[in-house]
């Protein structure tokens, strides 16, 4: 698609044949001749360049060139006088213009300067339109829902994201707190760095500590070659901590060094290395509950919770439920290769009587079975894996201690496995090793 330039000149001479040399050249060209058609123009139009005479009838380029540059930053102008000096040149390169030359010059000096203005438009116009397409799939547009406990969340990412502040994000499995960091991360001055995720549970203590800081060949067997670490690879930008709970302490210990100083030491090695990354991490438990039972280093506790972010569970805001879930049938429709997908009013209600212990992950989940399982257009109740009676509380009194539900949650993820510990550990989105450590944990414990 041919670049737009904006003729502004009230000699309608000299602009008609500006633009028919600019036409011949293969650009779009289009012709104002005062400053307020210009403006209107650019409201309507994607102009890369605008060439602009210095005295218009009713405006000055100099100063209108300000105007322009402040509603259209990413389009350059070329200011033109009939007579130059050295003294206008200068404010006009100051007040935004890309140069400034005078009428009559030699046309195929014109051309060359048009060329490199062009290019230049065309990277900024490309640059902002891939930030868009960043912000549309990782900013907070891609959270849904109206309630007012989702909205006071986004709310406060939303102003803490612009700060370079820690942040701790609390919520159940399957709430979105990896999408509130990728959200958090984007709106931040960070966005141009990498935005590098580790699930603390997922793996042992020795290679979570080497994919965090990296390792020097030969500090241990199989070390063939250095590696750098996640602190390297997000250095400049974001790393998202998830399961924080699950570090082991003595990584705490590190971690708390490399939140207090920016400085971490690889694996094997003697010389502390520099970094400049901001740290959000998240948690399905209570760290201040664990570092009361000696689980979790509390100095390390209060340096993430610097701010934190609470994540409503899906079921305490049912009025999101239809419009998240009708969201996700759009997104999953294409992958089965489905067009005009609904949901029936049936198909919502029995989604809204549902408890949700996996949340929004879990609906997702739901969504896409019954993509598969439809023949037709319509998601219907018979789609659904799991009966049209309301899914009660799991528990007859309620409870709010995060211990105690975490202890029901596990015996339900065994019952469901009939013992698997492998399986339930991978429902409840922890490792192998620290569901044992809760069983462990849970043997000591009086029963409820």
């Amino acid at each position: 698609m041919a670049a737009t330039i904006l003729i502004i000149d009230d000699e309608n001479h000299l602009r008609g044949l500006l633009a028919r040399i600019l036409q011949l050249e293969g650009y779009t060209v289009l012709e104002a001749p005062d400053g307020h058609t210009g403006l209107n123009l650019l409201e309507r139009e994607d102009v890369h360049l605008v060439i602009c005479d210095v005295k218009l009838p009713d405006a000055n380029g100099l100063n209108l060139s300000v105007r322009i540059k402040e509603g259209h930053p990413d389009t350059e102008i070329i200011l033109l006088t009939a007579y130059g000096t050295i003294q206008d040149g200068v404010k006009a390169i100051k007040n935004g213009a890309f140069d400034y030359i005078v009428k009559g010059d030699d046309n195929e000096k014109i051309i060359p300067l048009v060329s490199r203005a062009i290019e230049k438009a065309t990277l900024q116009f490309r640059i902002r339109r891939l930030e868009a397409q960043m912000n549309k799939r990782y900013g907070f547009d891609q959270i849904l829902g109206q309630s007012r406990l989702i909205q006071q969340a986004v709310h406060l990412a939303q102003r803490v994201a612009v700060t370079d502040t820690t942040v701790l994000l609390m919520g159940e499995t399957g709430t979105g707190k990896e999408v509130f960091a990728q959200a958090i991360h984007q709106a931040s001055a960070r966005r141009s760095g990498s935005f590098v995720a580790i699930n603390c549970g997922a793996l042992s203590r020795e290679i979570l500590e080497s994919e965090l800081f990296g390792h020097r060949a030969g500090a241990f067997t199989g070390a063939n070659r250095d590696q750098k670490g996640l602190f390297a690879e997000a250095n400049g930008g974001t790393l998202f901590l998830d399961e924080i709970g699950e570090m082991p302490l003595d990584l705490q210990a590190k971690l708390l060094r490399v939140l207090e100083t920016h400085e971490f030491l690889r694996v094997g090695d003697t010389k502390p290395t520099r970094t400049d990354v901001r740290v959000l991490a998240a948690t399905n438990r209570s760290l201040q509950q664990e570092a009361e039972k000696g689980l979790f280093r509390l100095d390390l506790y209060y340096r993430l919770s610097v701010f934190t972010i609470a994540l409503p569970a899906l079921r305490e805001r049912p009025d999101d439920i239809a419009a998240i879930a009708e969201a996700f049938a759009q997104q999953g429709a294409l992958k089965v290769g489905k067009r005009d997908v609904r949901l029936s009013p049936e198909f919502v209600k029995q989604l809204r009587n549902q408890y949700w212990k996996g949340n929004i992950r879990e609906l997702k989940n739901v969504i896409e079975r019954a993509l598969i399982l439809a023949d037709g257009p319509e998601l219907l109740p018979e789609h659904l894996p799991f009966s049209g009676e309301p899914s009660a509380r799991p528990d007859d009194e309620p409870t709010f201690d995060l211990a105690t539900l975490e202890r029901r949650q596990i015996r339900r993820a065994l019952e469901h496995t009939s013992g698997n510990k492998a399986e339930a550990a991978r429902l409840l989105g922890i490792g192998v090793t620290s569901l044992y450590r809760k069983l462990a944990e849970m043997d000591n414990q009086p029963s409820e």
